[in-house]
């Protein structure tokens, strides 16, 4: 008896095999993406329109979880994640932490690269940074599929700064990319690399004095309360790339492939107009509850001719001169 119910259950196993394998094959595909910010932020949207839009164009089941608010940590390591094909498939990353793999990819954004946002738009349309984005794929295993951003960078500060006079010496955090320390060096102040997360505290405890950051991340990350004066220095646009692990998307299969491809630009494009349409909003809204006060800054044009030649130098170094060269001939 004991023996028949045994074959029994065998047989019953072998049938139900092929089901339980089916069923496997057939499951939805999970992306896990990521980004620092909450729900407000133009990035956090921008990446919700990327997983519309791949639901859209792949028109299979498909899973999009979002870790918001640094759930999985800072952008830097969100984009070794993705190197390494593991814990991130997706995410929004400033290109100065994509240094670690390709000494060219701060030069996606650097300060003082575009003129103004006519300028920048043209440079994207006419996608000029490809050469770079192609870099990255190969040295970094991680796609740039689009381009966010739009937001205008300025130099918040617990004091005034009108003029390069009164800018020299200044404490201020940049980004880790050796680029912004050498040109913010050259601009005369004295630069330091600090995490993200912790500039706050940074200047509450005066070990630095300022920071820069475009109107989203002054708003989101509260530097109005210990930098309250926003000296506009307009010194960069930021370009903040939209990438995915090449390692997860090779194993995809190509219909889903297409559809990301063709989501992460249009996504990009969104997050461009979206956050440039914020990024004076934000400000005013800011000024007008008096969180912030917009100080004029008279020696832009004489800061650009500081750092000119520091990002003639950077761009040779990196075999980027070419394109800096077609960047500054764009009318």
């Amino acid at each position: 008896m004991q023996r028949r119910m045994l074959v029994g259950g065998l047989a019953a196993s072998a049938v139900a095999a092929p089901f339980v394998g089916a069923a496997r094959a057939q499951a939805p595909i999970t992306l896990n993406g990521a980004v620092q910010f909450n729900d407000d932020h133009a990035f956090n949207k921008a990446l919700l329109r990327f997983e519309e839009l791949v639901k859209k164009y792949y028109g299979k089941p498909i899973n999009f979880v979002l870790h918001r608010n640094s759930a999985l940590g800072l952008e830097k390591q969100y984009f070794e994640y993705m190197a390494q094909g593991k814990a991130v498939d997706y995410g929004i990353v400033s290109p100065a932490h994509m240094s670690t793999f390709s000494k060219a990819a701060p030069f996606i954004d650097a300060p003082f690269l575009f003129r103004d946002l006519d300028h920048w738009n043209k440079v994207l349309d006419q996608d000029l940074l490809k050469p770079i984005a192609d870099e990255i794929a190969k040295k970094a295993e991680v796609m740039l599929i689009g381009y966010a951003g739009g937001g205008t960078r300025n130099i918040f500060a617990n004091k005034p700064v009108h003029n390069l006079a009164e800018m020299k010496g200044l404490k201020v955090r940049v980004q880790g990319a050796p680029i912004w320390s050498r040109t913010f060096g050259a601009a005369g102040m004295a630069p330091t690399v600090i995490a993200y997360n912790e500039i706050y505290n940074a200047i509450q405890n005066s070990v630095i004095e300022a920071g820069e950051n475009e109107a989203a991340g002054v708003e989101t990350m509260k530097f109005y309360e210990v930098g309250p004066n926003l000296n506009m220095t307009q010194h960069a646009i930021t370009i903040r790339p939209i990438c995915f692990s090449g390692k997860t998307f090779a194993k995809l299969p190509p219909d889903l492939q297409a559809a990301i491809v063709k989501a992460g630009k249009e996504a990009g494009a969104y997050g461009r107009q979206l956050e440039v349409k914020e990024d004076e909003a934000k400000l005013e809204a800011m000024e007008k509850a008096g969180k912030l006060k917009r100080i004029p800054f008279a020696d832009r044009a004489r800061m650009k001719q500081l750092v000119d030649p520091i990002m003639q130098a950077y761009a040779k170094e990196i075999e980027a001169d070419q394109i800096l060269a077609k960047i500054n001939a764009i009318k």
